[in-house]
Order: C-alpha cells, then structure tokens, then sequence
C-alpha cells in the first residue's frame, strides 16, 4: 500500500511520542527507528521510490530542488510536521536508490534541567564573552545542549543573541531576549557570509552551527576578542582533539598566533558522549567539562605541554567547574542513572574508572 501524507505524519507522530531520535527511510526497505541509540525496523510494509518521492514532496519547499530530485545526490532541510515537531532531514542516494534520514526535533526547547545537564552549564551560558565550543559525534546531543544554553539566556538576559544555523532546529520565541535564528541557504549564502554580517548586526551573543574552516574560526574569534560570548560546534571527542582540530585548520605559519588567540579567548570546551539510562528507557549525556584558566591557558600555548589538559580538567573540583568524561560518568552510575555495564563500556580509561569506584576519588 502506498503510503499517503496522513501515513506518514502519524508515523512521526507515533516516533516523537514513542522518544524516538531519528527516522531512516530507504527505498524497498521497512522504514526504521532509532531509540535509545538502536535502529528498529518499523512494522509496515517496505518503501517503494515513490513513498519517498511523497515524503520529499512534502517536506521541501523549493519548487526548483524539487523539479530535480531524480537528480540529487544529497539535499539538507527542516520541515514542521503540525503540532507534533520539528524535522532536520537529509536527502541522499547509496547504490543508485533514495534515502532521507530524519532527525526529530521537540517544539518544547528543552531546558538544562530536563537534560539533567550540571550546573555548570547554566554558569557557561551566563558568560560575559570568550568562544564556548560544545563537541561530540554526530547524535551525541550537541544542538540539545545548545537549544538549552540559549533557552537559559533567553530567560535571563536581555541580549540579542545571533544564530547561524544549517538548518534552524530548536525555534525559541523571545522571553527576555532577542533571538535572530538565520538558516544557511534561506537566509544568507553560506556561514562565512553571515559571519562576516554578523558583527554589524548588534549582537551580544553569537551561535554557529558548526565550526567547519579557518575562517569561521577565526571570524568567531575575533567576535570574542571584541566582547561577544560566541557558541560553535566541532566534531571532536574531548577538549584535548578539540583544540588539536581548530589549531590544524590553519597553515603552520599562523599555528602560533591561533594558539595564543585560543588560550586568551576560549571559555570552555564542553565534550559529550549519550549513554543508556539504567531504567531503558532513555539516554543521558555524560560531559567532560573544560573551563580555562591560567594553567590550561599555558598548556594550550605551549604544544609541548597541551596533555596536560588533561590534569587540571581532573583537578576541576577545586573551583572551576572542570569535570573529566570519567568523574561524570562515575557520578552518573553513583546516583543510579546508568548501569555498571555502560559505565564500564563508555569510560576513556575502564581500569581507572573501577579502581575509583574500589577506593574513592579525591578528585569527584
């Protein structure tokens, strides 16, 4: 049976209700959901290429992508399903047939509470200015984390905040802020472009989708060395390969001033992994933490001495608000939230993370 509008709305109705994160749909296969990090096939029949060519129809808006959609090889969007949620898809070809991945996106912006984010978090967002880069794999939760920071600004300040986003997700409607959510291809050419707008457009606090190249890392930073609190995305895994990454995406010739225009203007790193609560029926970001200060600020000058990061994101207990992947993992299986099993399996250093919980750690 070939699958109709009303069909497919209910399918992701029934996916949000159900706390499902993604849709995969594929030509001549049963559509799949993602839930608590696992795919499961979807009890329907298989997709045909005209099911697809439907749910495309419905979800892009321009007339001209459209016409050429035989013709496509990937295609990036979002679409408001009415009442249920918001769609981040992707449009792409593998072995000649047609797939869309769909990332679902609450209408409720969440907040760090209903993240079980720590605290910290909220003290990150309330920044006066510096870059805070929030990092982790792709599914790991970032935009979540961001849609939270910016929700907690919005509630608390009176700024203008600035977002460049491909495409919008979470759409916050202003409370104590003002918020200009601008969508790469709708609203301006590409990120360098709004970036290099951004700055005569009066905002206190910028968010960029996603760091991607020397010279959107170094507009960012010159938006923190003028007083602006600037948000980005890198797919890194923790502070360590985060700063690796921003300093290897210029020429050796300029590694050095990048690295101090890193040490003097970065904020925090925020890393994170999603892991399976203990009760199965979610998942939960554990954080490694980075917030910079004098120490951590030489470490990144210094190459020679850039692993020792490391030990003071450890020694964060003693003011700063540092945590390592570890002390966050061991503080969410202490408190019951996730089992010894995935705490084991996704510790950076299982024999520490054991040996911790035998014989305490001054660090937590």
């Amino acid at each position: 049976m070939a699958l109709t509008k009303e069909a497919f709305f209910n399918m992701v109705k029934s996916a949000n209700a159900s706390g499902v994160s993604d849709i995969h749909l594929r030509t001549d296969e049963k559509p799949c959901f993602r839930m608590r990090g696992d795919l499961i096939p979807v009890k329907m029949d298989p997709l045909t290429n005209d099911d697809l060519k439907l749910v495309s129809s419905l979800m892009i808006r321009d007339a001209e992508i459209l016409s050429k959609l035989d013709k496509i090889k990937e295609h990036d969007g979002s679409f408001a399903v009415p009442n249920v949620c918001r769609l981040r898809y992707n449009l792409l070809r593998y072995q000649g047939k047609l797939g869309i991945i769909l990332r679902l996106i609450s209408d409720k912006v969440p907040t760090t509470e209903d993240l079980k984010l720590p605290a910290v978090i909220n003290k990150i967002a309330s920044a006066n200015a510096g870059l805070v880069l929030v990092t982790g794999a792709t599914g790991s939760g970032k935009s979540s984390t961001l849609a939270a920071m910016i929700n907690f600004i919005n509630k608390t300040s009176a700024v203008h905040v600035l977002t460049l986003e491909d495409p919008v997700e979470y759409i916050h409607n202003p409370i104590k802020a003002r918020i200009t959510q601008r969508e790469i291809g709708a609203d301006t050419a590409d990120f360098n472009s709004a970036l290099r707008s951004a700055l005569r457009q009066d905002p206190d606090i910028i968010l960029i989708g996603e760091m991607r190249d020397a010279e959107t890392i170094s507009i960012a930073l010159k938006a923190a060395e003028t007083g602006h609190l600037v948000f980005g995305t890198v797919h890194t895994t923790d502070a360590l390969s985060t700063i690796g990454r921003v300093i290897s995406m210029f020429p050796p010739s300029e590694q050095h001033v990048v690295r101090t225009r890193i040490a003097d203007n970065l904020y925090s790193t925020i890393s994170q992994r999603l892991l399976k609560t203990a009760d199965g029926k979610g998942r939960i970001a554990a954080q490694e933490i980075m917030i910079n200060n004098p120490g951590i600020k030489e470490a990144i000058l210094d190459p020679v001495k850039t692993a020792e990061i490391y030990t003071y994101i450890t020694k964060g207990k003693n003011g700063s608000g540092s945590q390592s992947f570890d002390q966050a993992i061991t503080k969410l299986y202490k408190s019951g939230q996730i089992s010894m099993e995935e705490a084991k399996s996704n510790a950076t250093k299982p024999e520490d993370f054991e040996r911790n919980l035998m014989f305490g750690d001054d660090q937590e």
